[in-house]
């Protein structure tokens, strides 16, 4: 028999936890959080650095800081959790089906959560070629290692990818007493954050090398060294750049994946550009009473704006599973336009209420002066914003007021463009 609950978060990561916790207060009586770990915090747990909390609590907090809040709180208004739980289906009615040490459990929702968070990208996956020795590891995978198993992975490692995870791990790598040998990064510019790079790399003498790749890992047993090239503007090898660097240990920090394998049973339409659920300013998917939130909509910069997602699902969640909810009306198809790459969400309704809508985007490439960021019905400027600069590793935040946007999209059907000048 089912056990029954009026919503059901997937994931008690930053997102998943935010979102039980705002279902609560919105009034959801029964509220249940299923983790596949065997603890809430998500991957803030491992990550020891400073750097969270600045929107929401106006404090530089390191992850298991951060977590620590929210999962008081989510034990201060008694939400159920549910550990070393896997969920292997769900289906479009919100039935909910996992496996865990007690066996195979059966849910049912009033309504749903998807917060699953996102996985890293792995070797196999950007196609290095090479042998296949120990040593060859994604910058998540050596965080855990370090900050958590107390294991030293390698001596001399060279990270492939300017993300956020590979710049951190190769400050706390150094601090460990391993030497960094560079960084080098396939595209032409950082695809981390600016103060990672400052923080992490500079402060630490350690090299970037952009528009650079490994083009082999050599080793038998142990990874003994990595072909590295140069690429041009086309991301094409450029032969003749080749170096040989001598190394035990390479890691990967080259971009998260949205987890979506459940999205995709529940019959929830993906955005191709995220790798996400299509999502309005609610955050509902498609499918009537299924929500997402956090990294398995689009991959944050801030878990702060993770959280923010969190807690909109959550609340809107709570009110379709009450049926204190007002059935879609028309949308406006929310798309990336010039110079933009991605855009959450995809689509607004025409009649809004409440808080303030967020647009969250990603531009596609560096505008280190004054930006101007606009929405567009054709020609025709519905929005306008401006921007100190931009960046394709900083993701921009636009808050619009409701009032405002009902105003200037009154009479506009089809879909704004977004994009940025």
């Amino acid at each position: 028999m089912a056990l029954t609950y009026d919503v059901i978060i997937i994931g008690a990561g930053p997102a998943g936890l935010a979102a039980a916790i705002e279902a609560k207060k919105t009034g959801a009586q029964r509220v249940l959080i299923i983790e596949r770990n065997n603890e809430p915090g998500g991957i803030l747990t491992q990550c020891i650095h400073n750097g969270f909390g600045s929107v929401i609590f106006k404090k530089d907090l390191p992850g298991p800081s951060y977590a620590h809040n929210f999962i008081t709180q989510a034990r201060e208004v008694e939400i159920e959790m549910l550990f070393d739980t896997m969920v292997i289906d769900i289906t479009p009615n919100r039935s909910i089906y996992a496996t865990s040490k007690n066996g195979f459990m059966e849910f049912q929702a009033g309504a749903i959560v998807l917060a699953m968070g996102c996985r890293e990208r792995t070797r196999s996956q950007i196609r290095i070629p090479g042998t296949r020795p120990a040593g060859v590891f994604t910058a998540g995978m050596v965080q855990r290692m370090v900050n958590i198993e107390n294991l030293m992975p390698g001596k001399n490692f060279v990270i492939l990818g300017s993300g956020d995870i590979g710049m951190i791990m190769a400050r706390r790598l150094t601090l460990e007493g391993a030497n960094v040998i560079k960084v080098v990064e396939l595209m032409p510019y950082l695809t981390g954050l600016r103060r990672n790079y400052v923080q992490c790399l500079q402060d630490f003498n350690i090299p970037l090398e952009l528009s650079t790749t490994i083009k082999t890992i050599n080793g038998n047993n142990r990874v003994e060294s990595v072909e590295t090239l140069k690429v041009d503007e086309s991301l094409k090898q450029i032969p003749g750049t080749e170096q040989i660097i001598p190394c035990d240990s390479v890691l990967l920090s080259v971009g998260l994946i949205p987890e979506n394998e459940l999205s995709k049973k529940a019959g929830v339409i993906l955005d191709p550009l995220t790798g996400g659920p299509e999502v309005d300013e609610k955050m509902a998917t498609n499918i009537p009473g299924i929500f997402a939130a956090g990294n398995a909509v689009t991959i944050y910069d801030l878990v702060d704006y993770v959280s923010e997602a969190g807690f909109t699902a959550g609340r809107n969640a709570a009110l379709f599973a009450s049926g204190n909810t007002i059935s879609p009306a028309d949308t406006i198809k929310i798309l990336p336009g010039e110079n933009v790459r991605t855009v959450v969400p995809q689509a607004i309704n025409k009649q809004l209420s409440g808080n303030q809508v967020l647009i969250e985007l990603r531009v596609t490439k560096d505008f280190p002066s004054p930006v101007k960021i606009e929405l567009t019905d054709g020609d025709n400027v519905v929005l306008a914003f401006r921007e100190k600069y931009a960046r394709p590793a900083e993701m921009i935040t636009l808050k619009i007021n409701p009032e405002l946007f009902m105003e200037k999209t009154a009479g506009i059907s089809g879909a704004l463009k977004v994009r940025a000048l």
